[in-house]
C-alpha cells in the first residue's frame, strides 16, 4: 500500500464512518466494484482508531465527565443507594451507554455451521450478496426520513407541539442498542444514522440523540478495535505479519481529522434541519446498487469483473 492509497481509504472511512451513509456498505461497493478485498486486516483496525480519536476529540470534555458519572453510579449500586429517578443527568446518560451496549452480546450468539451472529456481516458483504447492500442502504434511507419527520413534531414545548425528551429511559437504550446490531449486521445499514432515528422515534431530542449515537459507537469500536487486533498481529496461520508503519500512521491521520470534521458537519446539519442532504443520497446509491445487483444474479456475475458471483 502506498500513501496515496492511504490517504484515500482515510478520507473515505473518516466521512463515512460518521455521516449517516454507512462506512461499511461504501467499502463493500467500492470492494465489487474495483475487485479487492479487504486484505490489510491491521490497517482497517488503525483506520478504526483513527476514528475513535475523532470522536474523542469532539466530545472529550463529556466523555471526561461521563467517566466520573459512571464511577459515582457504580459506587452507589454497590452501596445499594442506586435509585434510576435521582441520578442527574450525566449519570443518567452514563448508566444509559452502559444499558445500549449490552444487546451487542447477541452478536455472538452461534447460529450454525460454526458461525455466530456477528459472522453474517462477513456473508452479505459477499458479491452474490450485493443486494443486501443496496436494500441496507434504502432502509437507512426510509429510516432517516421517518426519524427526521418524527422530529418535526417536537418542539421546546412552547410553539403548541410536544417537548422532545432529554432523559433516556432503560427501553429507549435498550431500542437504540437492538438497532445499533442490526447496523453492525447488514452492509449499508448506517449505524449513525440508524441509532439516530431509533431514538428520534422514541421521542428524544435530536441533538441529545446525535450525541448519544456517537458516544455508544465509541466502546463498540473500541471492542472492534480490539478484536480485529487480535486478529491482525496473531493470526490464526501462525504467519509473520508486515506492517507498513508509514501508510498506516498517514491514514489514520486523515481518519482522524476528516472524521472530526464529517461529525461537526452531521451536528450542523441535523440542528439546522438539512437531513434530506443524506436522505436522498443512500436512497439514490441505494436504488443504484439495487438495480446492478439484479441484473448481476440474473447474468450469474459482476457486472464490474465479469467474476462469477459468491455466495
Amino acid at each position: 500500500m502506498n500513501v496515496f492509497e492511504a490517504i484515500f481509504q482515510g478520507i473515505i472511512q473518516g466521512l463515512t464512518e460518521f455521516l449517516p451513509v454507512s462506512s461499511s456498505g461504501h467499502l463493500t461497493i467500492c470492494q465489487h466494484i474495483l475487485g479487492m478485498s479487504e486484505d490489510n486486516l491491521f490497517f482497517s483496525v488503525m483506520l478504526h482508531i483513527g476514528t475513535l480519536a475523532a470522536v474523542i476529540a469532539v466530545y472529550v470534555r463529556l466523555v471526561g465527565r461521563l467517566f466520573k458519572a459512571l464511577v459515582r453510579v457504580c459506587k452507589k449500586i454497590f452501596t445499594k443507594k442506586f435509585k434510576l429517578k435521582e441520578l442527574d443527568g450525566e449519570e443518567n446518560l452514563a448508566f444509559m451507554i452502559i444499558i445500549g451496549l449490552l444487546p451487542l452480546f447477541v452478536m455472538f450468539l452461534p447460529i450454525g455451521n460454526g458461525m455466530k451472529l456477528k459472522d453474517l456481516a462477513d456473508v452479505f458483504a459477499k458479491d452474490g450478496y450485493f443486494i443486501v447492500v443496496g436494500l441496507s442502504l434504502l432502509a437507512t434511507s426510509a429510516l432517516l426520513y421517518i426519524g427526521n419527520k418524527q422530529s418535526q413534531k417536537y418542539g421546546d414545548g412552547k410553539d403548541g407541539k410536544k417537548k422532545a425528551r432529554r432523559r433516556y429511559k432503560i427501553p429507549d437504550a435498550v431500542a437504540v442498542g437492538f438497532t445499533q446490531c442490526l447496523a453492525a449486521l447488514f452492509p449499508g445499514l448506517s449505524r449513525s444514522g440508524s441509532t439516530l432515528a431509533a431514538s428520534q422515534l422514541r421521542g428524544m431530542d435530536k441533538k441529545i440523540a446525535l450525541d448519544y449515537s456517537f458516544l455508544l459507537g465509541t466502546p463498540a469500536i473500541v471492542a472492534a478495535a480490539l478484536l480485529e487486533g487480535k486478529d491482525a498481529l496473531f493470526p490464526e496461520n501462525g504467519q509473520a505479519v508486515t506492517i507498513e508503519y508509514f501508510p498506516v500512521i498517514i491514514g489514520m491521520l486523515f481518519a482522524a481529522v476528516v472524521g472530526f470534521i464529517a461529525i461537526k458537519l452531521f451536528k450542523w446539519l441535523l440542528s439546522t434541519d438539512k437531513m434530506y442532504v443524506f436522505i436522498i443520497y443512500t436512497a439514490i446509491v441505494g436504488a443504484i446498487v439495487l438495480i446492478i445487483s439484479i441484473i448481476e444474479l440474473a447474468t450469474g456475475e459482476n457486472m464490474f469483473t465479469h467474476n462469477t458471483l459468491v455466495f
